[in-house]
């Protein structure tokens, strides 16, 4: 409880707020480096949030309950003369949620002075005592006092708001800046060196590409100090990857009278050639290949960095055992894939709602990624099994492959 009995009035929450946003470079340059190295930039950004974000209390007036009335006696005065009198003591116990920090910082701006009451860890305790046993007059001023608590605290959540929005800036930048500044002095930001490159003949297809060669980068470092660093797909060059794909998938959903003969495999393939025809291997040769019926993928080492699987819809656990099949095959940490989902059906925005509703449930969903082509594409970030900081960023792509004269 604040011994003073005067809540707003121990410091100002100014101040308070700024050596906040000071220690958050503090934090971020007391963590462990491989902690730092080897945990997603946003599972790490989202937990420095959530230490320091402020969450400003909200007062229960649902919840208020009171204390038995407590009778005292007292000392009055009347015309020079002091005689006791009969006290009535009443306690109300007002629950709230959020920071209780925020009782003791005066705001900005405040009254003088503060409102009289204690706190505890779960309710907010104000005190009346007097003669009256004028029930009306003793609510009003117990409800007084509440309106005062209440009105301080607005004013710190305005306060409190602005530097919210001030640390969802600062600490993503902060956690990048010093992991980068890790990743450089470890001498991580070369290439790996397994280079695609875009085939010169690929003039013809209609999807624009730069042209550079593609090659995979270094994900970051295992938990072992002697690390081997792990081959990732460029974020540029998977973008690219999946612009075939879609394309790929435009042309098919116009031509029904040949996709709705092919099949998972027939489909595939279709795919693979519009990948080979855009991309090749440092030898000249296909780089995007299979394992098995409906996968589309790159191999590096005894592992891939780039993963597409091919389903037909056959109702929602086509999505569970999809994604289980999938994420069984990649173990690398930020690796890339791809779920390209085939649908005959008519109803087709009803069965993608369902599709990316079993993706959320997945157990190994971590958030949904960031795209501007909504209904078309569908970003996810997942992780592979039994490890959260090993990261698969998915890309869901619908096909409507409708069969000739089924209607829209």
């Amino acid at each position: 409880m604040h011994r003073n009995g005067r809540l707003f009035s121990n410091g100002t929450l100014r101040d308070h707020l700024h050596k906040k946003i000071q220690k958050i470079t503090q934090a971020v340059d007391g963590w462990d480096p491989e902690k730092l190295l080897t945990t997603p930039e946003a599972d790490l950004v989202e937990e420095l949030t959530n230490d320091f974000r402020i969450v400003v209390p909200t007062l229960d007036r649902e919840g208020v309950g009171i204390e038995p009335l407590k009778q005292g006696y007292g000392v009055a005065e009347r015309f020079g003369d002091s005689f006791r009198v009969t006290q009535n003591t009443v306690t109300l116990l007002v629950p709230y949620s959020g920071d209780r920090a925020i009782f003791a910082l005066r705001p900005n701006p405040h009254m003088e002075p503060g409102p009289q009451g204690s706190v505890t860890e779960t309710e907010v305790r104000l005190v009346w005592t007097g003669q009256s046993t004028d029930h009306e007059f003793v609510r009003r001023a117990l409800d007084e006092r509440i309106g005062e608590i209440t009105k301080c605290l607005d004013w710190a959540r305005a306060n409190v708001n602005g530097y919210n929005s001030q640390i969802e800036q600062v600490i993503p930048q902060r956690v990048h800046v010093r992991k980068q500044a890790l990743l450089a002095s470890r001498n991580l930001e070369a290439s790996l060196g397994f280079p695609i490159r875009k085939r010169q003949d690929a003039k013809t297809y209609e999807v624009p590409l730069v042209r550079k060669k593609i090659k995979t980068e270094s994900a970051g470092p295992s938990m072992d100090a002697s690390f081997e660093p792990e081959p990732v797909l460029a974020d540029a060059d998977y973008e690219e990857a999946l612009r075939v794909l879609k394309n790929a998938r435009n042309q098919l959903e116009r031509s029904p009278s040949l996709a709705g003969k092919l099949d998972e495999e027939e489909i595939r393939d279709v795919l693979l050639l519009a990948l080979n025809s855009q991309f090749e291997g440092a030898a000249a040769g296909e780089v995007f290949n299979f394992k098995g019926k409906t996968d589309i993928l790159i191999r590096v080492e005894d592992g891939h960095v780039f993963i597409g699987e091919c389903k037909f819809w056959k109702g929602p656990k086509t999505i569970t055992d999809t994604l289980d099949q999938l994420l069984g095959y990649l173990t690398w940490r930020d690796t890339k894939a791809a779920v390209l989902l085939f649908v005959r059906e008519k109803a087709f925005s009803e069965i993608v709602s369902k599709a990316l509703r079993k993706l959320e449930e997945h157990p190994n969903f971590k958030r949904r990624g960031s795209t501007n082509e909504f209904g078309t594409r569908h970003d996810f970030v997942f992780h592979v099994n039994g490890d959260p900081s090993r990261e698969v960023k998915l890309a869901f792509l619908p096909f409507h492959l409708r069969q000739a004269g089924s209607g829209s």
